[in-house]
């Protein structure tokens, strides 16, 4: 009966912390960029996008293509660092818990 107690206030704990990592991942802010920094994206750890920048020098009308391949490069450069920042914090979030290898609490 103590095991299941002690297993019950961890649960508890987790649930506070990965309440805690949420808030955080919302104020997180990660930078995508494509171009060599040409194209810059600002996105929260959760995805939300909150700023695109571009430079000046790639609005030539018959090279949009070449833009809009930029952007999505830099989409998935500030995707793939939040879900960095994700994995990272769900580590210290579930650190000692026994849960089985590759499963994914995100």
């Amino acid at each position: 009966m103590r095991d299941m107690m002690g297993l019950m206030k961890q649960a508890q704990q987790m649930q506070a912390k990965m309440a805690e990592m949420q808030a955080e991942l919302d104020n997180t802010v990660v930078e995508g960029l494509a171009g060599g920094g040409m194209v810059k994206i600002m996105a929260t750890a959760k995805g939300v996008m909150k700023s695109i920048t571009i430079d000046p020098s790639l609005m030539v009308p018959d090279e949009r293509e070449i833009l809009e391949d930029l952007i999505i490069a830099a989409s998935a450069d500030a995707r793939t660092k939040a879900e960095r920042i994700m994995e990272q914090r769900m580590a210290e979030v579930t650190k000692g818990l026994p849960i089985p290898p590759g499963m994914k609490l995100f």
